[in-house]
């Protein structure tokens, strides 16, 4: 006579060596009040942004199917041949700030969080938070009343020596109210939180890293090239795009440096200047009426448009990045 052992958990009448079905985990009801919360915040996040893209579908509609005859913005002029100047000036005016504020927030952040004293890097944090919280409207009213006027004799120096460049060619701008101005102003807007997003992504390097490649000999320089820059390279990236995003929707900083001229050139210093899609609604926004208006809210689908595949763009360079890590 056999008899079967079966082993303790099975269910009776199972076979031996039959998995123990998993069990459910029991809830508490934090747990359930949290993953609720974070999913009603992510439909809530997802629900805003399809309402904010059909409002400006269905309002730009408009612009796109009427009459431009009667338009008193487009005066008979295409939708496309209106916007594109602007679409150039938003890109051309934030890739310029881009570049001038990137090499400058990573070598602020490298000196807060690896050459300066614990004390001074502490107030530097400090200091380049406080930064992040001040208006736009702040450095607009300072770099079209006391930046443009500063930079008048360098724009003079640098169309006297480097004129025979096309950026710096044409007639320099006598008030200094310029394209390269209002990108410097952005540049010094997207400073704070690029340098606070990288300041805290040379942080995270894991430590081991860093003491195996002292420990080789190498000085604090090249430990930050073999070790640090490749483990925040995802996050500078992601630092830079979230400024660049920044820039790209900025108002109020633009349209106290710039005018509202719809046209294309790569000059930098003269006073003829592309202006950006917001600057642009900003200012044309309180004389619009009737198909105006459906106007500037398609330029500015254009913009949602923009920023939109810039983020998207900023996801696939992260993701790419994502396999490295500590541990690798």
């Amino acid at each position: 006579m056999t008899t079967t052992t079966t082993e303790p958990g099975t269910p009776a009448g199972a076979p031996a060596g039959t998995p123990e079905p998993p069990r459910r985990a029991v809830q508490r009801p934090g747990d359930r009040i949290f993953s609720g919360t974070a999913l009603g915040a992510g439909t809530t996040i997802l629900i805003t942004l399809a309402a904010v893209a059909v409002f400006l579908v269905v309002q730009s509609l408009p612009a796109f199917s009427g009459d431009t005859s009667d338009n008193h913005i487009l005066r008979g002029e295409s939708f496309l041949s209106y916007v594109w100047p602007f679409v150039f000036g938003t890109i051309w005016a934030a890739a310029i700030a881009l570049v001038v504020a990137t090499p400058i927030a990573i070598g602020i952040a490298l000196f807060i969080s690896h050459y300066a004293p614990r004390r001074l890097a502490a107030v530097l944090g400090y200091v380049i938070d406080l930064l992040a919280a001040v208006p736009s409207v702040v450095f607009g009213l300072w770099g079209g009343l006391t930046f443009a006027p500063m930079l008048v004799p360098f724009y003079t120096w640098l169309n006297t020596y480097l004129g025979w460049i096309p950026l710096f060619s044409g007639q320099p701008s006598g008030t200094g109210k310029t394209i390269l101005t209002a990108s410097l102003v952005l540049a010094v807007m997207i400073l704070p939180i690029m340098t606070a997003i990288c300041r805290e992504v040379f942080l995270q390097t894991p430590k081991l890293h860093e003491e195996a490649a002292l420990a080789l000999g190498a000085t604090r320089w090249e430990m930050i090239k073999m070790a640090v820059l490749p483990f925040a390279r995802s996050g500078m990236v992601s630092a830079a795009m979230l400024a660049l995003g920044r820039a790209l929707g900025e108002t109020m900083a633009v349209t106290m440096v710039l005018s509202p001229l719809g046209l294309v050139t790569f000059e930098l210093l003269t006073s003829t200047n592309p202006t950006t899609i917001p600057a642009n609604i900003a200012l044309r926004f309180p004389e619009a009426h009737d198909t105006g208006i459906s106007t500037l809210i398609a330029t500015g689908l254009i913009l949602f448009i923009v920023t939109f595949a810039v983020n998207a763009v900023a996801r696939w360079i992260v993701s790419r990045r994502a396999e490295f890590s500590g541990a690798n």
